[in-house]
């Protein structure tokens, strides 16, 4: 192995489900990016519960009396913990990233490359912001590398587009 290549991780999620009691159903482009986010999740990931010993997980998330929900189980269905964090943290950068996509939706219908991509790099910023509270919120609790991160903030603002 390269220094550049990483070593596959032991601890990585295999199912992720959201719950359907927690999403607003909203227009193409939101359910499009959903189905990304997972894809792209379940493909390459790092996710390490705190205490466990690796393995494949499986991952519910929702949204209760403005908390997000981490159930997490064994790949085999066993549950192994649950976590609950405020969203209140991230209420201001899950706002901001939804007005930010909603300008790059109408953009990338009219706008000219660069203002498109203008958008596109303040979309991203607020998203690897959002991604690095994530981490941050999660830490002690849950491992992450910077891609699970990012993907699973695009999961919780689908499940918290309410805001």
């Amino acid at each position: 192995m390269t220094k550049k290549e990483a070593a596959p991780s032991t601890s990585r999620l295999v199912d992720v489900v959201l719950d359907e009691a927690s999403i607003a159903h909203r227009g193409a482009d939101v359910e499009h990016e959903r189905r990304i986010a997972i894809f792209d999740l379940l493909e390459a990931n790092t996710f390490a519960p705190a205490g466990a010993d690796g393995g494949n997980y499986r991952l519910r998330l929702a949204v209760q009396e403005n908390r997000l929900v981490f159930d997490i189980s064994s790949d085999e269905g066993a549950r192994q913990s649950t976590h609950i964090l405020s969203l209140t943290p991230l209420k201001r950068v899950i706002r901001d990233y939804f007005v930010v996509c909603e300008s790059y939706y109408q953009a990338i219908r009219s706008a000219t490359p660069s203002q498109i991509e203008a958008i596109d790099m303040g979309r991203r910023g607020l998203h690897d912001e959002g991604s690095q509270l994530l981490r941050e919120r999660l830490e002690g609790k849950i491992a992450l590398d910077h891609d699970t991160a990012r993907r699973l903030f695009t999961l919780i603002c689908a499940l918290h587009i309410k805001v």
